[in-house]
């Protein structure tokens, strides 16, 4: 399953620190952030609790982008 989601990041490299940490993310198959649209794609493993999934993602973009926000 695949799911876009809207952001709000300051810059590119802060974008891909938080797209990296998606990717990273236990029950994310893939992840890709677009900076300019101000959004991010995260493909779902099969049988993956997406709100969970989603609730460790924001966690993890918080670490690496404090500033960060996705907006579920």
């Amino acid at each position: 399953m695949k799911k876009t989601y809207k952001i709000e990041v300051d810059c590119a490299n802060c974008a891909n620190k938080m797209e990296e940490a998606a990717k990273k993310t236990a029950g994310v198959k893939d992840a890709a952030v677009n900076f300019m649209a101000l959004k991010m794609k995260v493909e779902f493993e099969d049988g993956a609790d997406v709100d969970a999934v989603m609730q460790e993602v924001i966690k993890n973009c918080k670490v690496v982008e404090d500033d960060c926000q996705i907006f579920l």
